[in-house]
């Protein structure tokens, strides 16, 4: 069996952190391949060692001493050698990056010493190889992963060795120049080497105990997720619940590797399995609850619309002029809704208005702001006649407002649009009428 394990920054934040995945990392002899985060905080008031060196990068190019800042990441990696008892020789690891720090360092390179750092660590607490990402992911010329390359890559190196601590974040272009990835980068890393490697399973550790059903913050302990599909998840993440980067789904879905998002301090927890399929029914109708807040809708009214051919479409054309993204679009038999987020729209929605007005020939276009999405999401939805209903009904019944109404075809998703007064109320009323 093969477990692909990527720990995440608080997971390798200091050296006690470091002794949890040994542990983790021992337990399971199918742990054998092992991707790290740059170290993270310590505490709430700590600092990243990915932010640190994007600081870093500010200071020079504005001429500012970033010495203190280069201490604290020198600090971080010193002491947690010392209190290791590592031998590797970090030091001249840092002396090297430091002497590089001037206008002409690149972005990628600086930024990605970060995990670099960290796994070199690792590999040694662990016992591991070290195996440099620069030499293994392969970017090409347009940003995009060369799955080939990056295969025979991996490939060569499994020849001699069957195990190795891989920094995650960054890769290298066909000329060997350190190309990094979004933010959060380390979680494709580890989707990358579990679909080359045909993983059985690849674990993301980080410091909860897998995906809630709704947000701590809005609804007191809420259950967590056993498990949910990848549909299920992207529809959540999009909405604004998210541990994992959305981009790590894509290299394990098609092969349905399930992801593992585990708690690297309550292992014991267990977490929540992300599956391409999931056809085992629950007793659970709804897998998830999430929403944001602040988006504005343009309702469009005109008589005898249905009528009329490509009305929706100039609308959106004077969106597209402005680059400004589509969230939903609600229709009715004279009138249509663009919802769009409140920042994206806020300098130039009375331009866009005019033009729309001017465009769709329309009788009247109203500007509804502060409002809240939230959606239901459950694939046993589809299942079970009367979901949207009894939604509907239990929201009436505690007073909210419903402002606007979507739901996809598939039934998996039902997403109401509130004042942003109601949203948490909203979140709470759902998850106290669904949730068993």
């Amino acid at each position: 069996m093969i477990k692909i394990t990527k720990f995440g920054g608080s997971s390798v934040a200091n050296a006690t952190q470091f002794a949890k995945v040994k542990q983790i990392i021992e337990s399971d002899s199918a742990r054998r391949f092992v991707v790290v985060s740059a170290s993270g905080r310590e505490h709430k008031n700590d600092n990243k060692v990915t932010d640190l060196l994007y600081l870093i990068e500010a200071h020079i190019k504005y001429s500012v001493d970033y010495h203190p800042l280069f201490q604290l990441i020198e600090d971080r990696f010193l002491t947690m050698k010392r209190e290791l008892n590592l031998t590797y020789p970090i030091e001249n690891d840092l002396e090297e990056l430091k002497q590089r720090l001037n206008k002409t360092i690149s972005t990628d390179y600086l930024v990605s010493r970060g995990e670099y750092l960290t796994a070199k660590l690792m590999a040694e607490y662990l016992g591991f190889p070290f195996l440099d990402a620069k030499d293994i992911i392969i970017f090409r010329y347009n940003g995009k992963i060369d799955f080939d390359a990056t295969r025979l890559r991996l490939k060569e190196y499994m020849q001699k060795h069957d195990r190795f601590v891989m920094p995650g974040f960054y890769g290298a272009l066909p000329d060997g120049t350190i190309k990094i990835m979004s933010r959060g980068g380390s979680d494709i890393t580890g989707s990358i080497l579990a679909d080359i490697l045909d993983a059985d399973m690849y674990e993301n550790w980080t410091d909860v105990s897998g995906i809630l059903m709704a947000d701590p913050r809005i609804v007191s302990k809420p259950k967590r997720i056993d498990t949910i599909t990848y549909s299920e998840l992207r529809e959540l993440s999009y909405m604004g619940a998210s541990v994992l980067h959305e981009e790590a789904i894509f290299p394990v879905k098609e092969k349905n590797i399930p992801i593992n998002i585990l708690n690297t301090n309550h292992p014991e927890e267990g977490g929540t399995i992300i599956l391409e399929k999931d056809d085992k029914p629950s007793a659970q109708l709804i897998t998830g609850i999430a929403g944001k807040k602040n988006f504005t809708v343009i309702a469009i009214y005109k008589n005898h619309m249905s009528d009329e051919i490509g009305i929706i479409r100039k609308a959106l054309e004077v969106c597209e002029s402005y680059r400004i993204s589509i969230e939903h679009i609600p229709s009715g038999i004279d009138s249509f809704s663009i919802v769009v987020n409140y920042e994206d729209v806020k300098d130039v929605i009375y331009d866009m208005v005019g033009e729309m007005k001017k465009a769709c020939h329309a009788d009247d276009i109203k500007i509804i702001d502060n409002i809240a999405l939230i959606a239901t999401v459950g694939r046993q939805m589809m299942y079970k006649p009367g979901i949207s209903g009894k939604l509907f009904a239990v929201l009436g019944q505690n007073n909210i407002n419903i402002r606007m109404i979507a739901q996809g075809t598939d039934e998996m998703n039902i997403i109401v649009g509130v004042e942003n007064e109601d949203y948490e109320k909203t979140v709470k009323t759902i998850y106290e009428s669904f949730v068993i």
